[in-house]
């Protein structure tokens, strides 16, 4: 692993930001009639030498005339997204070469004839009129305009992907309006999803390649994610195929709604139905897959069935090992944004400077900065387990530079090495803390299941 290679400076990134960002200061104050037009022009200069450069010089056109249509928007958002993409891109490359990996060869989903074209349509129109009326012009009355096409879009299991984007979109600029009250507006995040929204109202966007696989996977670490009211679970791996050919990384999801009383270890009693993977992070095994759904970017569409658990497998064995040889996917166009970056490393002899708080591991004067705060509660990793380590199993993120979120790592106890994971209580416990936990867990959800038949029985 070359940590020098994620200090040195990027060509061409901050460029491309600031263009995003300009177009985002567009959006803010709407299209109907922009005042500030640079963010446009910018815009299509940087898409200028590429295969959206008509369109988008065109659609810039219109809208600082104030006379743009729903496809001068589309194509708008086309080249913001394209422009991220290439963000992405550079920084995927300075990853790539950092670790020694290969990548994986470029694939492309086919594209699938419309469904429901008038959903799309519906949906786009009202995405066209949050760009009109900008951020600091939205009001209650356009939001609530979207209700009805999100609940046809969450009706139809092939538009899920955006129904799902609206009805968070819309809750969000929900509870932000109205617009011209905000002392601050989240340009970038509302610019991401405003685009990512407009594009898959486009036939075919959504509609991912997916193959199978047959093998072996060897677990590396559980990133868990939560919300107010949902937990997610993703698990990274490395997974060898049964015909011998290249390993390569993968990721299994799982997704569950959660009450907000329920945090910590208690989580995880909500995930582990629906993923058996969470009984292999916690038992050190690899597990056997058949004929597995897997998406052409490696997401594993996780079918319980087609799985078995396997032989012990030793997470810092596999990241010593095998690790070094995988295959990293590719990314599909769409997903292209560096905020989704999550690649797996394995780092050992390093220096360890600052405190839990502010945690950064050193290699020969380069520096790389630790997300301490992205240690979840429900596990026994905490940021002193980390400020004391001498190897670490992580994922390297970007926003605005390399950072590394510890997944596991080796520490000494009583003068032995040990391994302590952030997904150790996945699949459950036998240790005080997690034992404590998950049963407070227990006594809050039998609290809410009783007062819930009671008002059902009423």
């Amino acid at each position: 692993m070359r940590v020098d290679l994620l200090t040195d400076p990027i060509a061409g990134l901050d460029e491309a930001l600031a263009v995003v960002d300009a177009f985002d200061d567009v959006l803010v104050a709407g299209l109907l009639r922009p005042q500030k037009t640079a963010g446009l022009i910018e815009l299509a200069d940087a898409v200028a030498g590429s295969p959206l450069a008509a369109r988008v010089a065109e659609a810039a056109e219109k809208t600082a005339a104030g006379a743009a249509g729903e496809e001068h928007f589309v194509s708008l958002a086309a080249a913001r997204i394209a422009v991220f993409g290439s963000v992405h891109d550079a920084v995927l490359a300075r990853l790539v070469e950092a670790t020694g990996r290969p990548l994986g060869d470029d694939s492309a989903g086919q594209a699938a004839e419309p469904e429901l074209p008038n959903l799309l349509i519906a949906a786009r129109s009202w995405l066209s009129d949050l760009a009109r009326a900008g951020w600091q012009g939205i009001d209650h009355d356009l939001i609530s305009a979207s209700a009805q096409v999100i609940s046809a879009l969450l009706a139809e299991p092939s538009l899920r992907r955006l129904a799902v984007l609206l009805d968070g979109f819309a809750a969000e600029l929900a509870a932000s309006c109205p617009g011209a009250a905000l002392e601050r507006i989240p340009a970038r995040r509302w610019g991401d999803l405003w685009s990512r929204g407009m594009l898959l109202t486009l036939p075919g966007a959504a509609a991912p390649s997916i193959g199978t696989v047959t093998g072996r996977l060897l677990p590396l670490g559980v990133d868990l994610l939560e919300h107010a009211t949902a937990a997610q679970a993703q698990v990274h791996a490395v997974f060898e195929p049964e015909d011998g050919t290249a390993p390569r990384l993968v990721r299994a999801n799982v997704t569950a709604p959660k009450p907000d009383t329920i945090i910590g270890a208690g989580i995880w009693q909500l995930l582990r139905p629906h993923l058996s993977l969470l009984t292999a992070i916690s038992e050190g095994r690899s597990m056997d897959v058949a004929d597995m759904p897997v998406t052409a970017e490696g997401d594993l569409l996780w079918r319980d069935d087609h799985a078995r658990l396997g032989e012990p497998a030793d997470a810092f064995s596999t990241a010593r090992v095998a690790l070094p040889k995988a295959v990293t996917p590719t990314v599909a166009p769409l997903d292209r944004h560096p905020v989704r970056l999550a690649v797996p490393v394995f780092l050992e002899g390093y220096g360890i400077e600052g405190d839990e708080d502010a945690l950064t591991f050193t290699f020969a004067g380069n520096r790389l900065s630790v997300e301490t705060d992205r240690i979840p509660a429900a596990g026994p990793l905490t940021p002193k387990a980390v400020a004391g380590s001498s190897a670490c199993i992580g994922l390297i993120r970007w926003d605005g530079g390399f950072r590394l979120q510890p997944l596991a790592v080796e520490t000494t106890v009583r003068k032995k090495t040990t391994a302590v994971h952030a997904g150790a209580w996945a699949g459950g416990t036998t240790d005080k803390a997690g034992v404590k936990a998950e049963k407070a867990a227990t006594d809050a959800a039998a609290v809410l299941r009783e007062r819930a038949g009671r008002l059902l029985r009423k």
